[in-house]
């Protein structure tokens, strides 16, 4: 019994955290994780259709929000989390136009 009870006190203080499922600062992250789907799903376009331009500005969009994940207080783990997978599949389909240019 005293295990439920200990996992209702940490589900309530995740729930009433700053961080928690009651706050922007969870549910902004979660909602950026389409970019990153996004991005993976362009994986498969052909390489003609993808935009170099488009590509930098997302990679910069992701790259000056990992930064203001770490910095901001509480740090947002979810956000840098997020932003660090977009930059990197971002960087890697950037790579990829720039092969197929070549």
């Amino acid at each position: 019994m005293s295990d439920s009870i200990v996992s209702a006190s940490k589900l309530m203080s995740l729930w009433n955290s700053p961080m928690g499922p009651r706050t922007i600062h969870f549910w902004g992250p979660v909602a950026n994780w389409g970019f990153v789907v996004a991005g993976l799903m362009d994986m498969n376009k052909p390489m003609e259709t993808v935009s170099e331009r488009m590509t930098l500005t997302l990679f910069a969009y992701s790259a000056m929000f990992m930064r203001f994940a770490w910095r901001v207080a509480p740090r947002n783990y979810i956000l840098l989390a997020c932003h660090s997978c977009n930059a990197a599949a971002q960087a890697t389909l950037l790579m990829r136009k720039v092969q197929w240019n070549q």
